[in-house]
């Protein structure tokens, strides 16, 4: 199963692999739109490989682009699922790229767009051993009333730290989305972070790559130096 999902991968700035971030693209667009955000976060993760796989259907609503799952619009179960048909995809993967880099599964973080988000949340919460952390940008928590399922723990018996991070001028999933997602996540004790990007569309600006960055390298273990006035001016 590993083997049908591929696509473009960033080597770490500085000698072997010692995390990998993996990235999870949006409904449309392919494993292209996020690589590059590996290179902006290298200045926290210089040891980190970075892989962005291309979702394993074409786009059903775009002449270009893949998608994680179908997205109709008049199904309220769609996405629910969606995200079950493809996390045992995900999961292999994940799987296959641990042991390419001969990292533990503590070394993977997970970072999802959009529909992306969805798929990070729902794979990463499930997982045989929980992943560092998990970053989601203007998605959604898809079927929190099936939360019961995410039983991924770490090697201290906690659940992933989960950052999300959403635009308040999302016109295609609205930022309410962050506080709903946010909200089911602490009822089921999975620490939750967000950040509200002003002024911001469905995509991603400065400021929340900065606050991604810095939770991916926090939860690695890893110092960072970052000043609140920066944070300010992002």
């Amino acid at each position: 199963m590993a083997a049908e999902l591929n696509g473009p991968r960033l080597a770490p700035r500085s000698g072997a692999a010692a995390q990998l971030v993996v990235f999870l693209h949006g409904y449309g667009a392919d494993g292209n739109d996020l690589i590059e955000i590996g290179r902006a976060w290298q200045q926290w993760l210089p040891h980190a490989a970075f892989v962005s796989p291309h979702a394993p259907e074409p786009c059903g609503q775009a002449p270009v682009g893949r998608q994680w799952f179908a997205l109709t619009f008049r199904d309220p179960n769609e996405r629910w699922v969606g995200v079950n048909k493809a996390a045992p995809l995900i999961q292999g993967f994940l799987d296959a790229e641990l042991a390419r880099h001969q990292l533990p599964p503590s070394a993977l973080a997970l970072v999802g767009f959009s529909q992306g988000t969805m798929m990070a949340l729902h794979v990463g919460l499930r997982r045989e051993r929980a992943p560092a952390c998990i970053v989601g940008y203007s998605g959604v928590l898809v079927g929190p009333e099936n939360l019961a399922e995410a039983t991924a723990r770490g090697a201290k018996g906690l659940p992933p730290p989960v950052l999300l991070v959403h635009g308040d001028m999302d016109d295609l999933i609205p930022f309410d989305a962050l506080f709903m997602s946010a909200e089911e996540l602490a009822k089921v004790n999975i620490p939750c972070q967000w950040h509200l990007s002003m002024g911001v569309a469905h995509g991603i600006d400065a400021g929340g790559l900065l606050h991604g960055g810095v939770f991916l390298a926090q939860n690695f273990g890893l110092r960072v130096n970052v000043s609140a006035q920066s944070l300010r001016r992002r």
